[in-house]
């Protein structure tokens, strides 16, 4: 059996509003192995992405993780407690979009609308990897290339709502990946795409998964695509 590079003992994260206190994530208990794709499925509203962005420490105001454990087992070694780190701490940056990345379920609300398709993924490199900004702009167009976007240098300089919903998306799978992150956690990143461009990002991810060697947490109501994807299933139901 291979090593574990996620390990979540019973995790619970509340939304204290004024109507009273929802248990959005009450008590999950998960261990993800390297190299292998985890399927989250599961009805709207179990908790499955607040699961995702309780790993990255994303959770917004007024929700906030109450209890529960995550580990991640980088593999230079050692095991870090991020829900022990603080919300400014250097490690949880570093984490983020460089160790564990994410991409989000819709494209246009993780892209900004003022800022190229360049300038956002070159942020990305820059941010965690001591290169030039001529070096991130090869990096990106490569990513870009990779994820089946053609003219991967003139999309470089092209606006979010420019290009099609099926190219948004490709961009936000090269965002994450351009750092070479060991888990991907994918939230329902084909719902909004049409059948046939849906099969084409997961063959995308299936192939790029080979080639970093990454782990991925896939979260879908899409059991198509769990049967085709998954090594493992988890199925959440009222936040547990």
């Amino acid at each position: 059996m291979t090593d574990p590079v996620l390990d979540i003992q019973d995790l619970r994260v509340h939304f204290h509003t004024e109507e009273g206190e929802v248990r959005a994530v009450d008590g999950v208990s998960l261990t993800m192995r390297r190299g292998r794709v985890l399927a989250v499925v599961g009805e709207s509203g179990c908790g499955k992405s607040v699961t995702s962005y309780a790993i990255l420490r994303l959770v917004q105001r007024p929700g906030r993780i109450v209890g529960g454990r995550i580990r991640f087992f980088p593999q230079e070694g050692g095991a870090v407690d991020i829900t022990a780190l603080a919300g400014d701490a250097d490690e949880l940056y570093r984490l983020r979009g460089g160790k564990i990345s994410m991409i989000f379920q819709e494209p246009m609300t993780a892209l900004s609308p003022v800022h190229t398709v360049g300038n956002q993924i070159c942020e990305a490199i820059l941010l965690h990897q001591p290169v030039t900004r001529r070096d991130a702009e090869v990096l990106a167009a490569r990513m870009l290339a990779k994820v089946g976007i053609p003219g991967p240098e003139q999309r470089l300089r092209q606006y979010p709502f420019e290009i099609s919903g099926g190219m948004r998306q490709r961009v936000v799978i090269a965002m994450a990946l351009v750092c070479n992150p060991e888990i991907l956690i994918a939230d329902e990143p084909t719902t909004a795409l049409d059948v046939t461009i849906q099969a084409q990002i997961v063959d995308i991810v299936k192939r790029l998964k080979s080639e970093l060697d990454m782990s991925i947490i896939w979260i879908t109501h899409d059991l198509g695509v769990v049967a085709g994807l998954a090594d493992r299933v988890m199925v959440m139901y009222a936040g547990f």
